[in-house]
């Protein structure tokens, strides 16, 4: 039986599920960037390209990339489509870090980077062309709550692209998943020295929705179109959805 989302904690311990993933992510911000690059074998990067291809058809001015930690997403977005970009994330010390990368690249005056909550985003109805997520709404405390704040900001007929891990169905799922259980925690915890941040993502993506129950979840919460696009036999997929 598939254990509900919001149960799955980094920790397990007395305090919110949004106030461990906090934490979990100020702990690891500083080797954050070389274990996602390390573990992905860098098709993440290719994973934010196909992203950033359908969203320019979208021609945006304006976008939101809600958890964005470091910011990989907000410098892909700008660079691809010259979008203005705020990204938006829970834990400082992962922003702090995005903020320093952006400055090195000479994108501080297209990329802004503020703490703020994806539940409660500090943002008008309809401002933006185009809201983004990459492998953030697992983190979400209340995945639908999450969902509709995304949906209230982005314009009407405008989309929410979210990129998220799923899972490697046939004859490689096995394969996939004792990678997934066994060598990436280890190699996380050797190298972030978090002995929990690398177990806590099997275990949220195993208990992640995806494929057609994530489209049902999304058309719920109020989209009126919902596409999505799998992604290296269905490691990662990303969702488009429509307001």
């Amino acid at each position: 039986m598939t254990k509900d989302i919001t149960k799955v904690t980094p920790y397990n311990s007395e305090a919110t599920k949004k106030s461990q993933v906090e934490d979990m992510f100020d702990n690891i911000a500083p080797k954050y960037d070389l274990l996602n690059h390390v573990l992905s074998m860098k098709i993440d990067v290719l994973w934010r390209n196909t992203l950033v291809k359908m969203m320019k058809k979208d021609n945006p001015q304006e976008v939101l990339d809600v958890a964005t930690g470091t910011g990989d997403l907000a410098i892909t977005i700008e660079k691809g489509t010259d979008a203005k970009v705020i990204g938006l994330d829970l834990s400082q010390q992962m922003l702090n870090v995005g903020v320093i990368k952006i400055k090195k690249l000479k994108l501080d005056g297209k990329i802004s980077m503020q703490k703020g909550d994806a539940e409660n985003l500090p943002f008008e109805d309809n401002r933006f062309d185009a809201v983004s997520v990459a492998f953030g709404v697992r983190n979400f405390e209340n995945l639908t709550k999450g969902l509709a704040e995304l949906r209230r900001v982005v314009k009407d007929n405008k989309s929410v692209y979210i990129l998220e891990f799923s899972k490697v169905e046939g004859f490689l799922g096995p394969f996939y998943m004792f990678y997934f259980r066994n060598i990436l925690p280890a190699i996380g915890r050797l190298v972030s020295k978090d002995n929990r941040a690398y177990t806590y993502l099997p275990d949220s993506v195993n208990a992640f929705p995806f494929g057609e129950k994530m489209k049902q979840i999304l058309l719920d919460t109020g989209f009126k179109k919902v596409e999505y696009k799998k992604l290296s036999l269905g490691i990662a997929t990303i969702y488009k959805a429509t307001k």
